[in-house]
């Protein structure tokens, strides 16, 4: 699978700063944001995000999806699993944030197994925001990321 020649980008944020990193893959994901229409504490409905879904890909050949966890699975079973550690706002509005992640659960084996850090960039839409008119209404909000697995 692709991996790059550099760690991180010139359009990586300095607070994913991941020096001494190793990249391990890089996959890009096509796919959408889920949101559920919420009743807030103050009454008003409003857009939460619930869950993202995605197919991951390398060279345009799909490799795996992305999913609630937040979980990446790659090939037959190989699942990394999440936790955000830093974000940054994306390029243009409407961008979902981009992400640091680090790596709290490794299930099966394979590539992904010795990575320790994802981060999420080149976000293009994903983002929704602002009121809702009916509790329990889906939104699914199209996408684009690329994934970074660092070790």
């Amino acid at each position: 699978m692709a991996t790059p020649a550099m760690a991180t980008s010139p359009m990586t944020p300095a607070v994913f700063a991941v020096a001494n990193r190793t990249p391990v893959l890089t996959a890009h994901a096509e796919g959408a944001q889920i949101y559920e229409c919420k009743t807030g504490s103050d009454g008003q409905t409003v857009w939460a995000f619930r869950e993202p879904i995605a197919t991951l890909m390398v060279d345009g050949k799909t490799v795996g999806r992305h999913y609630a966890g937040p979980s990446w699975e790659i090939g037959h079973g190989e699942i990394v699993k999440g936790k955000v550690s830093a974000n940054a706002p994306g390029a243009a509005p409407g961008d979902i944030a981009l992400l640091k992640l680090d790596v709290v659960d490794h299930e099966g084996s394979g590539e992904l197994q010795a990575a320790s850090l994802v981060l999420r960039l080149n976000t293009h839409g994903g983002d929704v925001k602002g009121s809702c008119s009916t509790p329990g209404a889906l939104r699914a909000e199209p996408y684009s990321a690329d994934y970074l697995f660092l070790k």
